[in-house]
């Protein structure tokens, strides 16, 4: 059977930033196409080029939530100052701490060019990571939720990011 996945991303909110790391990511992977998902086992929906508003970019991912009741989430977003793929353990609002219910330490072993962060960095990224988990705290969904932080892509790292996160993807349809 099939897993239903939600990928999301973000689109720029710098005058520098021609994209956004994450949206590119999920580009190629939206132009991989029918192949890579049946090898992959998955169904796909794509949520990109998220406002970077927290309060807009969680209500659009909730609503898509309720949607298509996907079985995993993958929020992604874009990390400019790290230099490879980083998974979130957690994401805070204020004092309370939500962490993820996938074992990070098994999703990313032996998978190169990936860490586990334990700072989703205080911005968009944590607040909309923050909202999907707290939602589905109270869900009758037992859907999993990782969020993916991009470094910039660049034709030195991007097949690297790319075979990561797409391992990272497969290991994701097991759980």
């Amino acid at each position: 059977m099939s897993k239903k996945i939600l990928f999301t991303s973000f689109t720029t909110w710098l005058p520098h930033q021609k994209s956004n790391s994450s949206d590119d990511l999920l580009q190629e992977i939206q132009i991989a196409g029918e192949a890579l998902r049946a090898r992959l086992r998955y169904r796909n929906s794509f949520l990109r080029q998220l406002p970077v508003d927290i309060e807009l970019a969680s209500k659009s991912v909730i609503s898509k939530i309720a949607e298509l009741q996907p079985d995993i989430i993958i929020c992604c977003g874009m990390a400019e100052s790290r230099s490879q793929l980083t998974i979130e353990a957690k994401a805070s609002d204020r004092d309370d701490i939500l962490n993820t219910q996938v074992d990070l330490l098994s999703l990313i072993a032996g998978i190169d060019g990936i860490e586990i962060s334990y700072d989703a960095g205080k911005f968009v990224c944590e607040g909309l990571y923050y909202s999907v988990l707290k939602h589905l705290q109270t869900s009758p969904l037992s859907t999993h939720c990782i969020f993916a932080h991009i470094p910039i892509l660049s034709p030195d790292n991007l097949t690297e990011v790319k075979n990561s996160f797409l391992a990272v993807v497969q290991r994701l349809t097991f759980v």
